[in-house]
Formats: C-alpha cells, structure tokens, sequence
C-alpha cells in the first residue's frame, strides 16, 4: 500500500537525507516537499487528499514549522503529521503535540524511530485497504 508523503525542509543536505530514508525503508518517493511555511501550506490546502504523512521540520526558509503545523491542524483521521527537528526538546515535543503533531522526532538520534514509524503506517494502511476490499467482495 503506497504511503503519500509530503516533506516540509529547507535545508538541501537533509531534504536528501530523509528522502533517500523514506525510499530505502519504505520503497515510497514523496508526492513534493516545500522549502518554507507558505509554500507547504499552500500545497497542503490545493492537495488536501493527496497526502497520507506530512514530516515536517519547524525551521524553515520562511515562517515556521509550527505555522505548517497549525495550519493542517483539521486533516483527516488517517493523515498523519510528524514533526522532525534538531531541536526536539520536551518542551517543543509537548508543543508540537499540542498543536496536532502525532509524534515529534529528534533528527539526528530518532531517525531509525521515524523510519519504522513510517513502515508502520504504511503496514497498517495497507491493512485497511486489504478489510475494505475484503468487505466489499
């Protein structure tokens, strides 16, 4: 089952980093990435049914991850938005939560976590897919 994801970094190095992760644990390639707040927003609102994650980092060439954040705070129930970032301290962890993310992780020390959180999502949507096909026949 295809997982869509849509990665919200401006830093080129890491922006190719967390791709090539999300390709090589998951097989999936990602539906777009925005450098900034405006940019990631505006896809996310012209693109509300083609995303299933949303990994998002809180600095941004403009704005802030938190606005991204806010800002697709009403998704539906399986869109998942997980913020990735240098400064993951607990008071920003407790943040972002607050603000909708479903899980936050460290960028250096958490990568592996976010990795099998993606398989995860991607293991559990394809099992949905399998209950509703199952259903209908």
């Amino acid at each position: 089952m295809s997982l869509a994801i849509f990665l919200t970094e401006d830093n080129a190095i890491a922006r190719a980093h967390l791709t090539q992760a999300v390709r090589e644990f998951t097989g999936e390639e990602l539906v777009g990435f925005a450098t900034g707040e405006m940019d990631a927003l505006t896809w996310l609102i012209t693109h509300p049914d083609d995303w299933g994650l949303l990994i998002l980092d809180l600095f941004l060439s403009d704005g802030h991850g938190l606005g991204v954040l806010a800002g697709c705070r009403v998704r539906k129930p399986s869109q998942k938005v997980v913020v990735v970032s240098n400064y993951a301290t607990p008071d920003m962890r407790r943040r972002c939560l607050g603000l909708g993310a479903d899980m936050v992780f460290d960028k250096i020390t958490e990568l592996d976590a976010l990795m099998a959180y993606c398989v995860g999502l991607q293991q559990r949507a394809g099992l949905a897919q399998i209950h509703a096909s199952s259903a209908t026949d």
